[in-house]
């Protein structure tokens, strides 16, 4: 079987590599918990001035914590500790100092009080951003240790009142975790039943599963009394024996007596005292740090395969990220010309789905032609136009100086042509209104190009060059749409006239209700001729004519609309585009290929994450099958 150490170093190394990537429990973009989420640590809970310190700096052997009254701890201390050869030097490394050893420790608990001002200030204040502090010895078994803010019931001067239940959240934001073990220390010379660790321990892991309860401070006990109780399990029972510790006196510390020593006199007091001496074995900074070296091999072990679950979930989904933002462009000229065309098919495919339906868009061409055309021919002022007024205008001036006989064909002729013209507005509209859809749809094409995100230069481009094509598109369209409104003017339908009823002059009683030599009568013609209904059936034949132009309109406009823009921009749309890309040369291509900052950096981080968790797969599989 794999070594308790081998499992647990390699925990620390994975928790370790996290810190340096960022994937330490907070978000980091993607859906799935990180892999230190699922990895097992232990955190120091305690009431301010319960011994958190000396406890952790007794199972470190060295004195590297900042010191002093009232709260000290003002933000998560994350403390790896890596087990070396003997022999090998003592060292300290931060994570925000990553290439800077430290081999005093006094200069570690220096850093670790500018570290903490840094972010809170020089003030109380308290801050859940957390310090990574790692330590290298030959002294020490490999464990992750989370130093926290100690439990408090009052704010003190300079601290707001909300202290309280902030350092009491941050607290619990961490051993609420399943996979926290909680070290729970409290002060012998204090009833137990008061201890905020125990009440907070209590409450987030009912059962004590999780649980290592660890008593401080039995050599200050009131003489007489011990705590035997507690210890044994009898005040409060535990899944795990309590452990009691003996810190240094501050006599000690201010002698600046060494930990080594300071561990020889914990294990002298246990052994030579009446009341624990039965218990020695079981008591000590160096038992508890080889008891929590134990459990945590113990839940690493039965941990793996959820653990290896998680990191394989996690591969295969930066795996899709790494697909999704692409892979490292090539360096010659060959391969980023292919890169760029199939960028482009990538696109043009987008963009034919928006025409075809595939996608939504296209569908707001139709609507140009089903609702906008027919509506503005509709409000087109022929009822103006066809006045009796202005009917009469052109008729008379079309006569000049000798007036129509039968029917006023030049006065015909100019009111259909000047009722003509007014086609022109909407069949330009039109084919503008198309125009607008389609450079929208290149818009949203290049958009919904998952593959062009990582190339802002080309989408400039590539958007500038459709623009352009569609452009020369929309000139097309236009002469082709104003040619068909000058056709209608060009040639009358000849058919629609000769069906409509001659104005014929009749003689004779039956016509005129008299007889010709009636001189008063024989000018009625004329007079007709010039008369209000006159001039009304001339203007209701135009009008007749003028609908059945705009039916005709109506149908052919579309067409050359999708002829002459819709299906050139599906046909060749880039073929412009293309003619300018095969004559560019290699440094041209790579600056159309110049990535988004943001994405590159997203990629690598995504290239590393990737790397990390798959070498944490390869070494727990090594570790968890070794024998």
């Amino acid at each position: 079987m794999a070594t308790m150490d081998s499992l647990i170093g390699l925990v620390n190394k994975i928790q370790r590599a996290c810190t340096v990537l960022g994937d330490h429990g907070g978000a980091d973009g993607f859906s799935l918990p990180t892999l230190w989420e699922a990895l097992p640590s232990v955190a120091v809970v305690g009431g301010q001035s319960s011994g958190k310190s000396s406890v952790l700096e007794s199972i470190v052997g060295r004195d590297f914590l900042p010191r002093g009254s009232g709260i000290v701890t003002r933000r998560p201390l994350v403390l790896q500790l890596h087990k070396t050869e003997n022999g090998q030097q003592e060292y300290a490394e931060f994570l925000h100092l990553p290439k800077r050893r430290f081999t005093d420790f006094a200069l570690v608990r220096k850093e670790i009080q500018d570290e903490t001002d840094r972010i809170t200030g020089k003030t109380k204040q308290i801050s859940p951003v957390p310090i990574h502090l790692s330590i290298y010895s030959p002294n020490v078994v490999n464990l992750t240790l989370i130093d926290l803010p100690g439990l408090t019931k009052v704010a003190v001067e300079g601290q707001p009142e909300s202290i309280v239940q902030e350092i009491e959240n941050m607290v619990r934001s961490y051993v609420e975790k399943p996979n926290s073990i909680i070290l729970a220390i409290s002060p012998a010379n204090q009833d137990i039943a008061t201890s905020d660790a125990i009440k907070l321990a209590r409450e987030v892991d009912p059962t004590g599963d999780r649980t290592f309860g660890v008593l401080t401070k039995l050599d200050l006990m009131d003489k007489g009394t011990n705590a035997l109780d507690v210890l044994e399990g009898r005040a409060y029972k535990l899944q795990h024996p309590w452990v009691g510790i003996v810190n240094r006196s501050q006599a000690d510390i201010n002698r600046n007596v060494d930990m080594i020593v300071a561990r020889r006199k914990e294990r002298e007091y246990f052994a030579s005292s009446p009341d624990y001496s039965h218990l020695s074995s079981k008591m000590g900074s160096e038992y508890l740090a080889k008891l929590l070296s134990k459990h945590l091999e113990a839940v690493i072990r039965a941990q793996i395969p959820s653990i290896t679950s998680l990191i394989n979930k996690t591969i295969d989904e930066l795996e899709s990220e790494m697909n999704h933002l692409g892979r490292p462009i090539a360096g010659d000229a060959g391969a980023q010309l292919y890169l760029i065309l199939e960028l482009c098919r990538a696109f043009d495919k987008i963009f034919k789905e928006h025409l075809d339906g595939g996608r939504p868009g296209g569908d707001r061409i139709y609507g140009v032609f089903d609702n906008q055309l027919p509506t503005a021919l509709r409000k087109l002022p022929f009822d103006r136009h066809l006045s009796l007024h202005n009917v009469r205008k052109v008729v008379s001036e079309a006569d000049g100086y000798q007036p129509h006989l039968i029917a006023p064909e030049q006065g015909y002729r100019r009111l259909i042509e000047s009722s003509l013209n007014y086609f022109r507005g909407p069949a330009e509209a039109s084919v503008d209104a198309v125009h607008y859809v389609l450079k929208e749809l290149v818009r949203k094409s290049i958009a919904e190009t998952q593959e062009l995100r990582r190339f802002p230069t080309l989408q400039t481009e590539l958007a500038a060059a459709s623009y352009h094509s569609l452009e020369k598109f929309r000139e097309e369209s236009r002469k082709t749409t104003v040619r068909l409104v000058d056709m209608e003017a060009s040639y009358l339908t000849v058919e629609f006239f000769r069906k409509l009823p001659q104005e014929v002059e009749k003689a004779g009683p039956d016509a005129r209700g008299s007889t010709p030599a009636n001189s008063a009568n024989n000018s009625a013609p004329t007079m007709d001729r010039y008369s209000e209904s006159h001039f009304r059936r001339i203007a209701s034949n135009v009008s007749s004519y003028i609908g059945m132009v705009a039916e005709t309109l109506k149908n052919t406009i579309p067409k050359a609309v999708v002829h002459c823009q819709v299906r050139e921009a599906k046909r060749s749309l880039l073929n412009h585009f293309y003619a300018q890309v095969g004559r560019k040369e290699a440094k041209q291509l790579a600056q159309m290929l110049d990535e988004d900052p943001a994405l590159m950096e997203r990629r690598q981080q995504c290239a590393r994450r990737l790397e990390l968790y798959k070498s944490a797969r390869d070494d727990i599989d090594a570790v968890s099958w070794a024998r």
